[in-house]
């Protein structure tokens, strides 16, 4: 009996289909060599990306409820994302807020600056969405353009996969987060979840996670796992 969810099985079984989360020999922007990569850039349709929004939507929904004044998305993943979520919120639960995501490089001709959008003000709580975070360093870059634009308050951050690996130092890069920014951090699905509800369990026919899979994503989060945790 699966500990999961109905939304977050849904969530995993679209992942999959999507092929954002795909099995293998792969090396993340770190270095490291893992057995699993979750790239969201494989969602590239309106209804793909309406239906991963709108499991963003129903998280934040359920865990932040209307909170918050202004959505933020990092560029360039979080752009679209924000925009869809957005979406999703005023649809399907009535909660219409303003939208933002930044620029690269600042522009300076035009209406110039750094953020695009529902600019966030003095006082406002700011909510962020992004797709993956391994490390926090996108994370990192953004929250000095918003803190430098206004004085605004950190909401949270919500992310799809909570991949659990450390961050710079022996704590996972969400709890990482969580501690330096003071802001709480959420997943719709943590990798220990996709174990859980892959490993042995059929998609369209074929077992997603065999015994093979499942022993080298274990071994991979105990190296490179937080340090006070075990698999």
């Amino acid at each position: 009996m699966s500990s999961l969810n109905p939304v977050q099985q849904q969530f995993i079984e679209f992942l999959v289909r999507c092929k954002v989360l795909t099995f293998g020999d792969f090396t993340t922007k770190s270095g490291r060599k893992t057995p699993y990569f979750v790239n969201t850039g494989m969602i590239c349709t309106g209804s793909q990306m309406e239906c991963f929004a709108s499991f963003y939507a129903d998280v934040i929904a359920q865990q932040v409820g209307d909170n918050f004044d202004v959505l933020f998305g990092p560029s360039y993943k979080g752009i679209p994302l924000a925009t869809a979520v957005a979406t999703c919120l005023a649809r399907e639960h009535g909660i219409d807020r303003g939208f933002c995501f930044d620029r690269k490089e600042p522009k300076d001709h035009g209406e110039g600056g750094t953020l695009i959008g529902a600019i966030p003000q003095d006082g406002d709580r700011v909510l962020l969405v992004e797709d993956v975070t391994t490390a926090g360093t996108s994370i990192r870059e953004t929250v000095p353009k918003l803190r430098a634009t206004a004085d605004v308050e950190l909401a949270g951050l919500v992310v799809s996969v909570d991949r659990k690996e450390r961050g710079t130092g022996d704590l996972s890069a969400l709890d990482q987060l969580t501690e330096e920014m003071k802001m709480p951090c959420i997943s719709i699905v943590t990798v220990h979840d996709i174990i859980e509800f892959l490993h042995g369990h059929e998609i369209d026919g074929q077992i997603v996670i065999d015994d093979e899979i499942r022993t080298r994503m274990e071994e991979y989060l105990q190296e490179y796992g937080p340090r006070d945790h075990t698999v």
